[in-house]
């Protein structure tokens, strides 16, 4: 049999099914319940993708709105705070925030900090030594780090799925349509005849799979491009406070190793 035959068959099959007697528009139920079984197989599977994708879709939408608007409410409650401590104790209901988390991390790794300045006070082990000092700093700084860590994968959570469905579900559906195809092929050979309406059917439900395919791909990929982009945005807000909590905590560690503070200068107490 010359393939050359399944193009014409294709490109009319939807056109003979769309001018059936009593149909104006066309009904795509009665094409999937004459499925075959392999067929009806791939669209559950399809629809299983899809569905669990918009549940991602809209869990993450919510996530990371939230997310977004509390960071922006805890940076201007911190930058106008007088203090660690006040700024820690005002931005505590902004649990949304990957931003405020980190900052409540460090600032719990500080205090202990601060704990074990207190503990090591005596002649043989000084706490304000430039080699303690940088112990404590190190401290911090891999607490944020694992904070900034933990935020990213708990913003990023469930976005490989949809990556994976925008990935697979069109091979998944060509599959139903490669299936469907070789059925419309196996009635030509069974039946001894290559009218339309002898094809139709297999070739219909052949694109059908193909459409349910890209249907369950399209709007994964485009959600996870998004929400990937939203998820870096807030990892590079992260990265930057961090990078400006550290500097604020070493400046305020060495100025209360010093002697004396020149006069008038101004510091963000902790």
């Amino acid at each position: 049999m010359d393939i050359s035959i399944l193009f014409p068959l294709i490109s009319s099959s939807w056109a003979a099914v769309a001018a059936a007697p009593g149909t104006s528009d066309l009904n795509i139920l009665p094409i999937i319940q004459a499925a075959g079984p392999m067929v009806k197989g791939v669209l559950v599977v399809l629809l299983f993708f899809s569905v669990v994708c918009w549940a991602i879709i809209f869990a993450k939408l919510v996530l990371l709105t939230r997310a977004k608007k509390q960071t922006l409410e805890f940076l201007d409650i911190f930058w106008s705070a007088k203090n660690l401590s006040t700024a820690y104790h005002d931005t505590r209901h902004l649990r949304a925030s990957p931003v405020g988390e980190i900052y409540r991390l460090g600032y719990i790794e500080l205090g202990k900090l601060r704990q074990s300045k207190n503990a090591t006070e005596n002649p043989g082990q000084d706490y304000r030594g430039p080699a303690s000092l940088r112990a404590g700093l190190d401290n911090v700084s891999r607490t944020l780090r694992r904070a900034i860590s933990a935020e990213t994968t708990r913003l990023s959570r469930f976005l490989t799925f949809l990556a994976t469905t925008g990935n697979t579900a069109p091979f998944i559906g060509l599959f139903g349509t490669v299936w469907g195809i070789m059925n419309a092929f196996r009635s030509i050979t069974l039946k001894g005849s290559t009218t339309l309406s002898m094809v139709a059917p297999g070739i219909a439900e052949a694109l059908i799979a193909t459409a349910a395919g890209l249907l369950a791909a399209i709007p994964a990929v485009i959600a996870y491009n998004y929400f990937l982009s939203k998820v870096r945005v807030l990892e590079a807000e992260m990265s930057n406070f961090a990078a400006d909590l550290l500097n604020i905590i070493e400046r305020d560690l060495l100025r209360r190793s010093q002697p004396q503070e020149a006069p008038g200068h101004a510091r963000r107490e902790l």
